[in-house]
């Protein structure tokens, strides 16, 4: 197994907050237990549908896995969990994506109006935590460590799949509408649902929306991207396997590199323009 188009996690600075650490996969064993907390959140705790692979093996696993980026949140004292990790998020670069035969998200979303931009993009996905660790300090320290990723590779543009619980549109209609009218992206950077797939997410008028109810009906994940300035696309996509409906985010870096900026400048010599000296995308 391969980590991303270098060996991104030797040149990873761990993030540290209490007893945890942030940090890259550097084993395929450390990969086997994402996938295995990402099998006990989707598939034991959302009712997501596994394949008979999947199943036997109690791993949520899929072909992108090979070559992104495993983000990791550890709990060395957890004796009880593979390898202590108790959170995690996958990483994938544009300009690994182009050796690989690109995006998760283009099974689901027209992608090209993202990844047209000049620069290097970052699709975020896969991402879950352990119950017990679903707190406003662990969602702080995965952010610090994808800022960290950010800057290490100069990422312009953040982007990927979200999801709601359930399936069917109309008991979601106040936040897909809410998202729709208040939060879409510019055209030039709006990714479509993919014709065929495709579900509105405009089903209320703007007029008849209460902001605060529909922002208490967003899952934490998705008011997260919205605080750091995130926009959503057109369109969302039923999957029943996952037993979710998808929308479709997009987050520029510049609120992510801002709240971060001065802790990795200090620590790691990251030069104004987000990239650390000697580094390329």
């Amino acid at each position: 197994m391969t980590f991303g188009a270098d060996d991104a996690a030797a040149i990873f600075e761990p993030v540290l907050v209490g007893g945890l650490e942030g940090r890259l996969a550097r084993t395929d064993e450390e990969v086997a237990a994402a996938q295995a907390l990402r099998y006990r959140v989707f598939y034991d705790e959302m009712a997501a549908i596994p394949s008979a692979e999947v199943a036997e093996s109690r791993r949520d696993f899929d072909r992108f896995d090979d070559f992104c980026d495993h983000l990791l949140v550890v709990d060395a004292s957890r004796d009880d969990l593979p390898s202590g990790v108790v959170g995690t998020y996958r990483l994938l670069r544009s300009s690994v994506a182009a050796q690989h035969g690109g995006f998760y998200s283009s099974d689901e979303f027209e992608i090209g109006s993202v990844i047209d931009h000049a620069g290097e993009t970052l699709e975020l996905g896969r991402s879950c935590v352990e119950p017990e660790y679903r707190t406003r300090s662990v969602m702080q320290l995965l952010w610090q460590s994808i800022a960290q990723y950010v800057f290490r590779y100069g990422i312009e543009i953040m982007f990927g799949c979200a999801s709601m619980p359930g399936t069917e549109p109309a008991r979601l209609a106040l936040p897909l509408s809410y998202l729709y009218h208040f939060h879409l992206a510019p055209p030039d950077m709006r990714p479509q649902a993919i014709a065929g797939r495709r579900v509105d997410m405009q089903i209320l008028p703007a007029s008849d929306i209460d902001r605060r109810q529909a922002v208490t009906e967003l899952p934490p994940l998705i008011k997260g991207y919205l605080r750091l300035g995130g926009f959503v696309g057109d369109g969302a996509v039923i999957d029943h396997a996952f037993n979710t409906t998808d929308i479709s985010i997009v987050v520029k870096t510049d609120l992510v590199t801002r709240k971060y900026y001065r802790h990795y400048e200090r620590s790691s010599g990251w030069d104004a323009g987000g990239r650390a000296e000697g580094t390329g995308s």
